[in-house]
């Protein structure tokens, strides 16, 4: 009885066991299929909404919204750290894949790629995420012009002396016989003769002939007078 006993007992435990370990992979299962969580290892940065994710594992997953199924989450590989939440927007395709698959924005030199559209392993639809212009500008600025990897700066060359511009020599000029001689306008001056001054008029009469006059003016005064007054003395 007691053989008996042992073997229920220990198959009733191999069945619980068993029903147990069943009942610890549903939850798992059930999950990736609904929020569609995908491990991904990058080994150099990419952009994945607005945010750059260094190289390392992340765990990407789909928002428990029963509303909405185009929000994506991403955290660090144990899932405690929240790294970005993206809006994203239904992505359709023909033929599912069998693994999951990835689609990238392009973007200028020396920016990380951004990715656009993320494919869960067997769904016809993918979540895509819009181009982040505004990052993508912001890296692009800050990022160095770049090399080819054979870059070497060039040798400075030495500058050629400039030489002094050679010096017109002298066109030959005619010879005197050869060209006619031209008469050339008289410039001197001829003095012009001034005639000078009589230092004083020449005495051409004596004063006698004066004398004679003023006597013989004083005489005829003299008569005059004489009349006047016997004149005045028979008035």
């Amino acid at each position: 009885m007691s053989r008996r006993f042992r073997a229920f007992y220990i198959g009733a435990l191999a069945v619980i066991g068993v029903g147990l370990l069943a009942t610890s992979f549903v939850p798992k299962a059930h999950a990736d299929g609904w929020n569609k969580m995908t491990v991904v290892t990058v080994q150099q940065p990419i952009i994945a909404g607005n945010k750059v994710l260094d190289p390392g594992t992340y765990v990407w997953k789909l928002m428990d919204s029963p509303s909405d199924r185009h929000i994506v989450q991403i955290y660090d590989k144990d899932q405690r750290h929240l790294e970005t939440t993206i809006l994203a927007i239904p992505n359709y395709r023909l033929q599912p894949a069998d693994h999951v698959q990835f689609a990238f924005w392009e973007t200028p030199a020396g920016v990380p790629k951004a990715v656009r559209a993320w494919f869960y392993p067997g769904d016809n639809f993918g979540q895509e995420f819009p181009y982040p212009k505004k990052l993508v500008d912001q890296l692009a600025s800050a990022a160095p012009a770049p090399q080819p990897a054979a870059y070497t700066e060039p040798e400075p060359q030495p500058q050629p002396e400039v030489q002094p511009a050679p010096v017109p020599e002298p066109e030959p000029q005619p010879t005197a016989a050869a060209q006619p001689e031209v008469p050339q306008p008289s410039t001197t001056t001829q003095p012009v003769p001034v005639q000078p001054e009589p230092a004083a008029l020449p005495h051409t009469a004596s004063v006698s002939p004066m004398v004679g006059l003023l006597g013989a003016a004083c005489l005829s005064l003299a008569g005059l007078l004489s009349l006047v007054t016997q004149t005045t003395k028979n008035i």
